[in-house]
């Protein structure tokens, strides 16, 4: 039986993959460990060949990327520890032991190394990545899904196999650090971060600073819909709702003097807000239908708003706000067609109008993406 599978994704690192492997069985010779190494090679130079000529397992990908390089390697692990590590030589596979030991021990399912609570070796990380980057990334990391880890994208990272079978893990690209933790997260892994030391790369850096930055936070927020949509939702109705009663009652404060151009922000505000949360919705039915998460949401949808309750409640609105047009309009006739003056007021019709309109059309949307999901 296979003890411990170290993977590497490579793309021409022949410059470092040698020092690698070479540290990597000392490791396995030191502590008497039967294990492997796979490189999970996309390059062009001799990367390849010299992991092979030193008793490394060397694996092609058919598709370009950091994760699908080890998506594609984790199918032929056959140990019980998966290590994780760049080709770089950045991070040290002499300290395998370190994220190994809480494996062994059954304190953890999953862990990952810490730069930032470790050494950095001067020149290793740019300073951008290191003061804002990665500290604000993990941040927004541990807000969304309450990980608790001070450096989500160190790549020195170790798993039981079993753990991994039950990730769900579907991106190509450097998002992968993240979706691995936020996978990990939603399975219930113990994560257990450890110290290690990180040094500078030998040869050119695969990093493009802001386009892999985006593509991590793209990634979490797709992931975190009441983030992305349900927040913003509530916050703009809330401010929408309080603006639009204080311009209708005329109630001034000390900050705001309600008028009719108030009025239709607020009206707005409120629109917008509908808007937000029927995508909201939206990405919730299908991020659950394709497995990304739980969130009982097509249940709750399933038992509470059907499309007949939601064709009634936009009808509801529609008609309040019709009504109020009509209001509008009688007083038009009594002054004999002279007009009214503008006044905010007069929003709360059209708002109640849209309002109805956008319920009942997202109620047949839900519905049409609730045909085919089964119990």
């Amino acid at each position: 039986m296979v003890d411990v599978t170290v993977i590497i994704p490579t793309l021409n690192e022949e410059d470092s993959i040698e020092i690698c492997i070479k540290k990597i069985q000392s490791v396995f010779d030191k502590y008497n460990l039967n294990g492997e190494i796979i490189v999970s090679d996309s390059s062009t130079d001799k990367t390849p060949e010299i992991a092979k000529k030193l008793g490394a397992r060397v694996v092609f990908p058919d598709k370009k990327g950091y994760g699908y390089a080890y998506i594609y390697a984790f199918k032929y692990a056959r140990g019980k520890y998966i290590i994780m590590g760049d080709g770089d030589n950045t991070y040290d596979f002499l300290e395998i032991p370190k994220l190994l030991r809480p494996l062994q021990r059954g304190e953890a399912d999953f862990v990952i190394g810490t730069r930032l609570k470790g050494k950095i070796m001067p020149g290793a990380m740019p300073w951008l990545h290191r003061y804002i980057g990665n500290p604000l990334l993990t941040f927004i990391l541990n807000l969304f899904f309450k990980i608790g880890v001070s450096d989500a994208h160190c790549g020195f990272r170790a798993i039981t196999k079993e753990a991994l079978s039950k990730l769900n893990l579907r991106t190509h690209g450097m998002e992968f650090a993240s979706e691995m933790l936020i996978e990990a997260a939603r399975k219930n892994l113990r994560v257990v971060e450890v110290p290690i030391t990180y040094y500078p790369r030998k040869g050119s850096s695969k990093l493009h600073s802001f386009r892999d930055g985006w593509r991590h936070l793209k990634f979490m927020l797709i992931q975190a819909p009441d983030w992305l949509y349900i927040l913003p939702s509530i916050t703009s109705f809330t401010i929408g709702l309080i603006t639009i009663t204080l311009g209708y009652l005329k109630l001034k404060t000390p900050v705001y003097i309600p008028g009719t151009y108030s009025m239709i922000a607020g009206s707005l505000l409120i629109i917008l807000a509908i808007q937000l949360a029927t995508l909201g919705l939206y990405a919730k039915i299908y991020g659950e239908k394709i497995g990304y998460y739980k969130t009982g949401t097509i249940q709750w949808l399933k038992k509470y708003l059907t499309l007949e309750r939601g064709i009634l409640l936009g009808l509801l609105f529609f008609l309040l706000g019709v009504s109020h047009i009509i209001y509008l309009a009688i007083i038009l006739i009594i002054k004999g067609y002279r007009g009214l003056p503008f006044k905010g007021e007069y929003m709360f019709g059209f708002t109640f109008v849209v309002i109805g309109v956008q319920i009942i059309f997202s109620s047949f949307i839900i519905s049409m993406m609730l045909e085919d999901f089964h119990d």
